[in-house]
């Protein structure tokens, strides 16, 4: 397929701008469509410049009349995406001491109502007390975020986001009136706790630079302006984050960067108490905390190894104990951090090649959800025997995950199953008893029979030997004769490893005869830390030849052939893509990049961002040192775009994302439709009212979707299709 040339593509005016560090000095001459004002922007996006808004409206323009043949092919999409959707569609209500929470979709309903009602109440009994889409009526995008309610069951505070730029505005709902009070908090992440009273609200604030740096306490009935602030983290390296333990006796302040944290406490019937630190921050140390209230201690998942010695690492994680109360000493500047982490002890000891994801303390078990061998498992251990009870499954490639629960005195374990093949089960396991009660399965109202599906794991040998996890599902009627299309997702980035749960929307192409592939490249942690580790920092291009390897493997299975590929990520996995298409731009039809960080050097230069100080240890810091500065400029996407033939490219973008900024997509695909040597499709779609997650609402989401595989579906049927 060749782009028409009587559609002629937007070119982006070439103003070229230099920058010199290490003693070289590099050009960049799409840099322009970077708005000096986006700060601004992210709030207020009808303040962006008028000649980027032409040249990104020109692109729409252009990725629109190029696909407008797919039209109805998008409509058949989504059409039949909907009607695999449960119109009205309801979570299993979460008991929270005399009250329960659930929500639920209007037929036809774009956004989740949320409802309350007596504990053990059915969803049918409970009263709304937000209707989300009455409250977008009016918006161009609008994305409820998180609710909770304070103790009393008199107030609701929840938060959302009308601009897709992660800037969360607070609300306090009277739940005896349906009616918000007057005062709302502004420039929030969304994160929000109450103190035991009610009185309090505590919340998480962004700065100029949309970093979260400041934990404020807000008396209802009060002004913003009048918020005490009770934690202020001056390290533009970390993120701060707010939350409360499962017994709900704590507040935990935690900070971070992608390897190193802090956390801190403070007691909810104390909400004017000075936060106690539970460990200062060491670097590359990580730990979380929560609460178990019934021994007086704090469950640590940590990567200390609690024996001081600091070169055995847990690097898998571990679980381990700290008596209460805490010392006073673990906030002191001047004290040794090991003298706090020296109290820590050993629960669930380290074991390598096991990686401990969560640890739930409740007050007669201890529930551990553990990742081995990219599948995951769930271990109860008993409080008074020490007895372990695991919950496994044994499909080839499945997702397991823990469910809402907001109690801790109780015996009701909740958690989520799915594979590839299987639509999500939602289980209540009584601990006590052994029963496991099915509560809830996944209906796909069009229908589906999980035997018409294949779900294989497989193993792809990297370059250098790595043994790579890969799910698969296709139909059963696809043949594997490699005459077979394959869509090839991944990430690969973060330490972040992608499900092989099930999904709707892929069936799409699935029952177009494609094989779906998840690789499970390094960067993540399917295999554990060190999985991550080797695809991380000096050693991240092991993510991109894992990904081109998996692609290969499945080459040389027979299943498929070259150019019948189209790989698929979004943001990281956007780099993913980016990155694989310079390396081997032969080797695959197509690629899709969502939000895709693919201006890596650029952005890992310019400290003002938003996420480039956290993420330095994540990439390196090319400010700082000259290697780090070789090893970004080796593999970002946008400084190795050649004078060569590439596959089909879709790029899409979001105006006030503020994870990965709009211009990114936007200079990536101004220099690959300069630069490559063939006629195939550059193509770029922003959207001008949405950030990173695209546009808000099911059915909106749903459009995207169809768009994607449209997309993915015309390019595999060839020169004719558009």
């Amino acid at each position: 397929m060749r782009a028409d040339n009587s559609k002629p593509a937007p070119i982006a005016e070439k103003i070229i701008a230099e920058d010199s560090h290490h003693g070289i000095t590099r050009q960049d001459e799409f840099a322009w469509l970077r708005d000096d004002n986006w700060q601004a922007v992210m709030k207020q996006p009808e303040l962006l410049k008028a000649n980027i808004r032409a040249h990104l409206e020109a692109e729409n323009a252009y990725t629109d009349e190029l696909l407008a043949p797919t039209q109805d092919l998008q409509k058949q999409l989504f059409d039949e995406m909907r009607a695999r959707l449960q119109e009205d569609e309801a979570s299993v209500p979460v008991n929270d001491g005399a009250f329960a929470w659930a929500s639920r979709y209007a037929v036809g309903g774009e956004h989740p109502h949320i409802c309350m009602g007596a504990r053990d109440a059915d969803i049918d009994a409970m009263k709304l007390v937000i209707d989300g889409d009455a409250e977008a009526h009016g918006r161009d995008f609008f994305k409820l975020a998180g609710y909770e309610a304070d103790r009393q069951g008199r107030y609701l505070a929840w938060s959302f986001d009308d601009k897709g730029s992660e800037y969360f505005t607070i609300c306090v709902r009277d739940l005896a009136t349906g009616e918000d009070t007057p005062n709302r908090l502004l420039d929030t992440t969304g994160a929000m706790a109450w103190s035991a009273c009610g009185d309090y609200l505590f919340y998480v604030m962004v700065d100029d630079n949309h970093r979260p740096n400041r934990i404020m306490r807000h008396a209802l009935g009060s002004q913003q302006s009048a918020d005490i602030c009770v934690y202020e983290e001056t390290d533009a390296g970390f993120f701060i984050g707010l939350s409360a333990t499962r017994s709900g006796r704590f507040l935990v302040i935690s900070a971070h960067d992608h390897e190193t944290s802090e956390a801190w406490l403070i007691p909810t019937d104390a909400p004017l108490a000075t936060p106690t630190c539970v460990a200062k921050r060491r670097p590359g140390i990580e730990y979380s905390v929560d609460d178990d209230a019934q021994r007086e201690q704090l469950i640590i998942v940590t990567n200390w190894p609690a024996n001081g010695k600091a070169d055995t690492k847990a690097d898998d994680f571990q679980i381990v104990t700290h008596p209460l109360p805490l010392s006073d000493k673990a906030a002191d500047a001047d004290a040794d951090t090991d003298d706090a982490m020296q109290n820590w002890q050993v629960l669930r000891p380290h074991q390598a090649g096991c990686l401990v994801l969560d640890a739930l303390p409740f007050a007669d078990h201890l529930v551990v959800l553990v990742r081995q061998n990219a599948l995951p498992h769930i271990e109860i251990v008993s409080w008074q025997s020490g007895d372990s009870q695991p919950i496994g499954f044994d499909e080839e490639a499945y997702d397991l995950a823990l469910g809402a629960m907001a109690e801790y005195d109780t015996t009701i374990l909740r958690f989520t199953y799915a594979s590839m093949t299987s639509p999500t089960a939602t289980y209540d396991f009584d601990i006590a008893s052994g029963e496991r009660v099915l509560r809830k399965t996944q209906i796909v109202p069009s229908g589906h029979q999980p035997s018409d599906y294949i779900t294989r794991r497989l193993t792809a040998i990297g370059h250098d030997g790595a043994e790579i996890p890969v799910s698969v599902v296709y139909h059963k009627n696809t043949k594997l004769d490699g005459s077979a299309p394959v869509l090839l997702y991944g990430y690969g980035s973060y330490g972040i490893t992608i499900p092989a749960s099930f999904s709707v929307t892929r069936l799409s192409l699935v029952n177009r005869g494609f094989i779906y592939a998840i690789a499970h490249i390094r960067g993540g942690k399917a295999r554990g830390h060190d999985w991550f580790m080797q695809g991380r920092g000096a050693k991240k291009t092991n993510t991109f030849h894992d990904f081109i390897s998996v692609a290969r493997d499945l080459i040389a299975r027979g299943w498929t052939r070259e150019k019948q590929i189209t790989i698929h990520g979004g943001s990281a996995g956007g780099l993913l893509v980016g990155a694989s298409v310079n390396m081997a731009p032969s080797l695959f039809c197509g690629a899709v990049a969502e939000v895709p960080f693919v201006d890596v050097l650029t952005t890992m230069l310019d400290a003002s961002l938003p996420l480039t100080p956290p993420e330095w240890p994540e990439w390196g810091n090319p400010i700082a040192s000259a290697e780090a500065y070789d090893l970004i400029a080796g593999y970002a996407p946008y400084e190795n775009i050649t004078a060569t033939a590439y596959p089909h490219i879709l790029a899409t973008a979001g105006l006030t994302d503020p994870r990965v900024t709009y211009w990114e997509p936007a200079k990536w695909v101004a220099r690959l439709r300069d630069r490559r040597t063939d006629d195939g499709l550059t193509l770029l779609r922003t959207e001008m009212t949405a950030g990173h997650g695209g546009k808000a609402g099911r059915y909106n989401q749903l459009h995207e979707i169809a768009f994607v595989y449209a997309f993915v579906l015309a390019i595999h049927q060839g020169e004719n299709s558009l």
